[in-house]
């Protein structure tokens, strides 16, 4: 039973972290469809498919891992630049990602797809594998990794230098398995360093003392030996050095030296030894962190909030007492309690590319169904906005951005006959503004039809048929619920429930929705939303024995409102500010409230 629960919690680990590894694998995929540093954004693939494959044989996925290695082979070939990056292969590697998405969903509970579903895709890899030409679409590139192997089918004398982690068996990681893949790869001499072994009385047997030295002698390149130590390359010294390289010549067979794990002995063999390394290479640090269930941090922002209630309390009840001796601590108090809150609330600020991540593929598919070729150019991703927003904004952007590609975005033959870039492109950028943050989703396509808008309005009994409307009214008609000015429902749009759900939804974070268009240039839709809906700060009114509190958002400044400027404007509820004359609303009229 204990094995099965380490095995169940590995499991449960590997699937959580599987989605960040796929999430990466989709925005790879696009980036190599663009053909911006494609021989890194392919080793980055082939590294991130090589980690599934061998986390989930590690876990008893073998259905992952089996439909894994078929693509991870056909990355190979990528490589190698025997295959060339077409966009069949961008494909390829999103349907598999899907694919393998839907396997790990199986696992926790989902419906698995179907058997032939798999089938189907493997032989489609397959297929593209065999039939690909030989391709110099991928250059080497010139870098210090590659500038280590120049001829690729030369054979190859590496140098490894292998010191892990102290605690690398508490991993579950066996040194002679690593070794096993090296040996895979070519003639494979192992020495071991067991100097830093100590006296029998002091040694811990769960710990690694040793170190070891590896001469490799292969056609194989840089990267396909840090693949070998891919699960073990971030906790250990790791040094690969090219120390010669000859036309390809027949080899003897293999000599296996040190079958297990190495034992001390006063005799070292008489394998040519390369001395351990002075210098290690220089790490870099990285930051911890701890993966915690929102609805625990749910529970903390709302501890949090009733703090901060009850020390306002605490405050209000120090004040009205009089007490001296209460000032420093309460305001003490305030002070931590400021802290904490700020704290707590960034816990939960996630940067908005995290979402604007997610629509790449959508609008990579979606340009490919209709037709159209279109860039989608993101600006602010490090824009922190509350996860509670975040969570619930994916479907509002998904309706605006569906409805810039069909109704705004023309096609490349259009777009080229009006003078336009061939390729539309639309632009999702986030802003801090004060308190709020405004994201604008604005595309360079045909723009807002007015007169398509106006007729339809009418036609739906919305406005009169004389009515004069400025630009904004004209617009904000296509928010109001069932507006369409389509003239067929698509799979995309036309049923008319797209704009209005996204103002309903952007209503119920306390946002706001505005739009402006440009006949011929385009539309903006701009999205403006508080920063977190956790904890709103309020400013407390009293009248008479009632007490208001009114958002702090909502409040621009203070006037005073003397008893002899009631009186003035004939009567009506107005204040002069500035020269300007500003309505108000008598609270204690409003409420009933005596006195």
């Amino acid at each position: 039973m204990p094995h099965n629960k380490l095995l169940q919690s590995l499991i449960e680990s590997f699937l959580t972290e599987c989605d960040d590894i796929l999430a990466g694998i989709e925005q790879s995929a696009l980036s190599l469809g663009s053909g911006e540093n494609t021989q890194e954004i392919t080793n980055q693939l082939f590294r991130a498919f090589h980690t599934i494959k061998g986390s989930s044989g590690m876990c008893g996925l073998d259905t992952v891992a089996g439909f894994t290695h078929h693509l991870e082979d056909l990355l190979v070939k990528v490589r190698e630049g025997v295959m060339p990056v077409t966009p069949k292969l961008v494909d390829l590697v999103l349907k598999s990602k899907d694919h393998i998405k839907l396997l790990m969903g199986a696992e926790q509970g989902q419906v698995p797809p179907p058997p032939e579903a798999g089938d189907a895709l493997i032989a489609e890899i397959q297929a593209y594998g065999s039939s690909g030409s030989p391709a110099a679409a991928i250059a080497p590139a010139k870098d210090s990794e590659s500038s280590d192997q120049p001829n690729p089918t030369a054979t190859k004398t590496w140098s490894i230098r292998f010191r892990p982690n102290p605690g690398l068996f508490a991993n579950g990681t066996d040194p002679n398995s690593l070794f096993k893949e090296l040996r895979e790869l070519g003639e494979c001499q192992v020495l071991a360093h067991p100097e830093a072994v100590p006296s029998l009385d002091t040694l811990q047997p769960d710990l690694c003392y040793l170190s070891w030295t590896i001469t490799l002698t292969s056609t194989c390149d840089r990267n396909a030996i840090k693949d070998v130590f891919i699960f073990v390359e971030s906790d250990c010294k790791l040094d690969i050095e090219l120390t010669a390289e000859i036309a390809p010549l027949q080899t003897e067979k293999p000599v296996e030296v040190l079958s297990s794990l190495p034992i001390p002995r006063a005799t070292q063999p008489t394998t040519p030894a390369t001395p351990p390394p002075t210098a290690q290479p220089k790490e870099t640090a990285k930051d911890s962190s701890v993966r915690v269930p929102s609805t625990r941090l749910d529970r903390l922002v709302n501890l949090v909030g009733e703090l901060v209630i009850n020390q306002s309390r605490l405050a209000q009840a120090a004040s009205q007492n009089g007490a001296a001796e209460f000032t420093n601590p309460v305001q003490e108090l305030e002070r931590l309690l400021a802290e904490l809150r700020d704290n707590v609330l960034g816990i939960r600020m996630l940067p908005i590319g995290t979402l604007f991540g997610r629509f790449r593929r959508l609008v990579h598919d979606l340009s490919t169904e209709l037709g159209k070729e279109v860039d989608l150019v993101t600006e602010g991703d490090d824009t922190e906005m509350d996860k509670s927003i975040l969570d619930q904004l994916s479907e509002p952007f998904l309706h605006c951005l569906r409805n810039s590609l069909d109704h705004g975005v023309e096609t490349a033959d259009d777009r080229v006959a009006k003078g336009k870039p061939r390729r539309a492109t639309v632009r999702l950028s986030a802003v801090h503004t004060g308190s709020d943050v405004v994201v604008s989703i604005q595309d360079d396509g045909r723009g807002l039809d007015r007169k398509a808008i106006k007729e339809k309005a009418v036609e739906r009994n919305l406005i009169a048929p004389d009515a004069i409307l400025s630009d904004k009214d004209i617009f904000n008609l296509i928010l109001a619920p069932g507006f369409s000015t389509a003239r067929q429902v698509t799979n995309v749009s036309g049923r008319g429930v797209g704009m209005d759900a996204v103002k309903r939804q952007i209503d119920a974070l306390r946002g706001s929705l505005s739009l402006s268009s440009e006949d011929g240039k385009g539309t903006r839709i701009s999205i403006t939303l508080p920063l977190t809906l956790a904890i709103i700060d309020g400013l407390l009114v009293q009248v008479g024995v009632d007490q208001f509190i009114v958002p702090m958002a909502a409040v621009n400044e203070n006037v005073e409102l003397p008893l002899s400027h009631r009186s003035r404007n004939n009567g009506r509820n107005v204040i002069a500010v500035r020269g300007e004359l500003i309505p108000y609303i008598d609270l204690r009229k409003a409420f009933s409230i005596a006195g």
